[in-house]
């Protein structure tokens, strides 16, 4: 079997089930529902480890994604994507196979599939808890009864509850303020379970993110979690505090091609094209888009914030490093980088090479020997020196 020789996604699955049993585990012990967003690793067989901790029912971030998981044999799927009134043929096709939860956030979208659906669908109403992107606020009553209105009116819906992603608490400075974001998502929540659960007793409050899935411990009234990145981890979540260093799981495997002494700057194979461009913020205010790992002397050591991915291109990645650890990469090593945000780096790669040398193909990959050429992990980064 040929060594790694470009940028390949490599996923330690040992770690990945470490974590999907942790989550749980721990919406057992909190009496959740626990629906995992599978647009993380948009993979069918890594879809079939959940289901090794009884996972029957998950979360999906568009039709085509609902449409390549419900072929692979899941069946009870929540689009968590506001409702594409332009799909809806693909909607109905599915909504006859599986049982299909559908998103709306407007009394635009619902009155439009009113006419349009033709098989039963579950309806979730999105409810904006701060995160500023999708959803109609809680306190707009008026606005979620009028969409009610139109739900109650038609037979093919059926009205499920209030669905929210929290994902501000990515924006958190501190664990404590993603409790507190957290805390206030969850009291809105429950603000209108409270109202209207004598007309639907039976209404589920469906939660999604991984810092507040990962850390918080205060549930009480909600129904239902839906993280997903919590599969992989990265550096946003580490920084957050939501996740060990050990918990990560993601690593993109790069080649060194070039060393620049004069500013402590090493280039690597591995640009915006397979990591991304999301970023954090590190320890002097510069964009870090990735943090790297050496090998030494058969250990695998993280390091610091002053050596860092700083720069991207379409191909070209530049490491920044401190006089001291620049000596540590040769030309022709490989070495390990952590993607800021693992979601869109493992979308941009298409498909992983496992810690035992599994290839695993994504969601419309066609997976070759071109795209990710790797061996078995005990032979990855033995080129370091």
């Amino acid at each position: 079997m040929m060594s790694i020789v470009r940028p390949t996604l490599l996923l330690d699955k040992e770690i990945c089930l470490r974590n999907i049993a942790a989550m749980a585990e721990k919406a057992k012990s909190k009496d959740l529902i626990f629906r995992p967003h599978f647009k993380t690793h948009q993979s069918a067989v890594i879809g079939e480890w959940f289901r090794e901790f009884g996972v029957t029912a998950i979360t999906v971030s568009s039709v085509r994604m609902a449409q390549y998981f419900a072929k692979n044999g899941w069946d009870d799927i929540t689009i968590a994507f506001p409702a594409n009134i332009l799909e809806v043929d693909e909607i109905n096709a599915l909504a006859k196979q599986i049982k299909l939860n559908l998103l709306i956030e407007n009394l635009e979208s619902v009155e439009m599939l009113t006419k349009k659906i033709k098989s039963s669908v579950g309806i979730f109403i999105e409810i904006d808890t701060g995160h500023n992107r999708t959803g109609i606020a809680s306190s707009k009553y008026f606005g979620i009864n009028t969409m009610l209105d139109v739900i109650r009116a038609n037979k093919k819906f059926s009205f499920k509850g209030f669905l929210s992603h929290t994902g501000h608490t990515y924006l958190a400075q501190s664990k404590h303020d993603i409790y507190n974001r957290h805390f206030d998502a969850v009291l809105k929540m429950k603000a209108l379970k409270n109202y209207y659960k004598r007309e639907f007793p039976d209404l589920i409050l469906s939660l999604g993110d991984t810092p507040s899935a990962s850390l918080c411990e205060n549930f009480s009234g909600i129904d239902e979690i839906r993280p997903g990145n919590f599969i992989f981890f990265d550096l946003m979540q580490y920084q957050l505090g939501s996740c060990n260093f050990e918990d990560i799981a993601l690593r993109l495997v790069c080649p060194v091609i070039g060393k620049h002494g004069s500013r402590s700057e090493v280039v690597i194979y591995g640009g915006a094209a397979h990591i991304s461009k999301d970023a954090i913020i590190n320890i002097d205010g510069k964009r870090l888009y990735g943090q790297v790992v050496i090998n030494r002397d058969g250990e695998k050591i993280l390091l610091d914030e002053r050596n860092y991915l700083y720069k991207l291109s379409q191909e070209h990645g530049v490491i920044r490093t401190t006089i001291q650890a620049f000596n540590n990469f040769n030309v022709g090593d490989l070495i390990e980088i952590i993607p800021a945000h693992s979601c869109l780096t493992a979308n941009l790669m298409g498909s992983y090479l496992t810690t035992e040398g599994e290839r695993i193909k994504m969601m419309n990959c066609d997976f070759d020997d071109q795209s990710s050429n790797g061996s078995s992990s005990s032979n990855l980064l033995t080129a370091s020196r």
